[in-house]
């Protein structure tokens, strides 16, 4: 692959109350009115992470239509796994319904554990109408199995099947006193993209300071694409060396995957919005082209970008 990069979609401001800073984790979906819809989460006043969209034009996303009227969907009850922060993650159309696969965030005191906990929730829009929360609590939490967090889905309809591809932290490591976490990606199948079974590691890391992101999952040409981000646990934030870059692998069958690299086709800019790090990717195809969206530096700080694959 080789992407050509086409620049900034959207730099987070503040001309919304509930908006303070970041636009994290682009999800895209094509509307039925010919526009795409890219869902993010902005950090409120409070610096928790709250669901929007904005809706652009899929040709030149950079030419913003509309945004919308604030949240898509509000934060869990305290307690909840939610009622800190909501970042939109996979949208799966199924008939006239659509499944909003989100993250919810829990801050911890990293002065004496560690710094958060994230699980997994759905959100589901019935015939083009607003999203509401399928259940109050997670549709995949930590287990016996997994016993430190799960997030980040990214899921797709097979046939009568669903694929999950997920982010499992497997440990917490100690980095200058500080608690990092370390994770890879692992796979759960479903009938109903509901209950999930889960069955073990897709991607990874190649060393115990890896940690492999938020995946993204297209189906192509008799395999299955997955873009995801990977990072080192020291000086990731700010140090370009060990941030966040794109990573890609290969699967036949959406279980055994082999990671592929140097065939991602895009790296790091030598100055500007995604020199330092390159994260949370998600991708559509419009008219026979392949866009790529993107974060750069500081987590979605610097905003979302985009790419086109060159066919040439």
């Amino acid at each position: 692959m080789k992407w050509l990069k086409k620049g900034l979609i959207y730099t987070p401001g503040k001309e919304f109350d509930w908006m303070k800073d970041r636009a994290i984790a682009p999800v895209c979906e094509l509307t039925d009115d010919d526009l795409l819809r890219v869902y993010f989460s902005v950090r409120d006043m409070k610096g928790r992470s709250t669901p929007v969209f904005l809706e652009c034009n899929p040709e030149k996303p950079e030419e913003i239509i509309s945004f919308s009227k604030g949240a898509i969907l509000p934060f869990g009850p305290l307690g909840a796994f939610d009622d800190n922060g909501i970042l939109s993650s996979s949208l799966v159309r199924d008939g006239e319904r659509r499944m909003l696969y989100y993250v919810g965030w829990n801050p911890r005191d990293a002065r004496i554990g560690v710094s958060y906990h994230l699980s997994i929730g759905l959100a589901v829009s019935e015939a083009g109408g607003p999203f509401s929360k399928y259940s109050q609590g997670p549709l995949m939490d930590r287990d016996q199995n997994e016993p430190f967090f799960n997030t980040a889905p990214c899921v797709i309809k097979v046939g009568d099947e669903w694929k999950m591809w997920y982010v499992s932290c497997t440990g917490w490591i100690l980095i200058n006193d500080y608690p990092e976490p370390v994770y890879n990606v692992k796979h759960a199948v479903s009938k109903n993209g509901i209950q999930w079974e889960r069955k073990g590691i897709a991607v990874d890391a190649s060393h115990d300071e890896e940690a492999i992101g938020k995946p993204f999952v297209f189906f192509e040409n008799g395999l299955y694409k997955m873009f995801y981000s990977y990072r080192n646990s020291r000086g990731y934030r700010t140090d370009r060396e060990n941030s966040y870059r794109l990573g890609y692998a290969e699967s036949t069958d959406g279980q055994v995957w082999q990671r592929k690299d140097n065939e991602v086709g895009i790296s790091l800019s030598e100055d500007g919005w995604d020199s330092i790090m390159m994260e949370y990717a998600s991708s559509y195809v419009y008219n026979g082209k392949r866009y790529l969206l993107y974060n750069g530096n500081g987590f979605g700080e610097s905003g979302i970008g985009y790419a086109v694959l060159d066919e040439g």
